[in-house]
């Protein structure tokens, strides 16, 4: 599986803006979305490669969004990771529990980030 487009799910702008700039720098065709709400719109509208999710939003957290988008057939095949800065083991566990393919800790490290999606491919 070759990713090209990925979406961002974040509610800092300031992290949106970061992943965005660096994936575009990297050619991937980047959309993003502030809230779970707005992913789902999009995911159905983009149909990305990859979704980057944060955990901690407003209204529905990115673990709940993993796993509704991980339990639907439309969806489940669209590998996710959690981009997050809680980083306690349970968390992690947690995260792939519902679906996640990986977990990255913020502040997130280019190098690390651009390995984990080439490994998806």
């Amino acid at each position: 599986m070759t990713v090209k487009k990925v979406l961002v799910v974040d509610d800092s702008p300031t992290e949106r803006f970061f992943l965005t700039e660096l994936l575009g720098k990297h050619g991937f065709a980047v959309s993003a979305a502030e809230n779970a709400e707005e992913a789902m719109i999009k995911v159905k509208a983009v149909v990305p490669d990859l979704i980057l999710m944060d955990v901690v939003m407003p209204g529905q957290n990115g673990f709940q969004l993993t796993r509704a988008l991980s339990k639907d057939p439309a969806t489940q095949n669209i590998p996710i990771i959690m981009c997050t800065s809680k980083n306690q083991q349970t968390d992690r566990i947690w995260g792939l529990r519902q679906g996640a393919r990986d977990y990255i800790v913020k502040p997130v490290k280019p190098e690390e980030l651009l390995e984990k999606i080439a490994a998806l491919g």
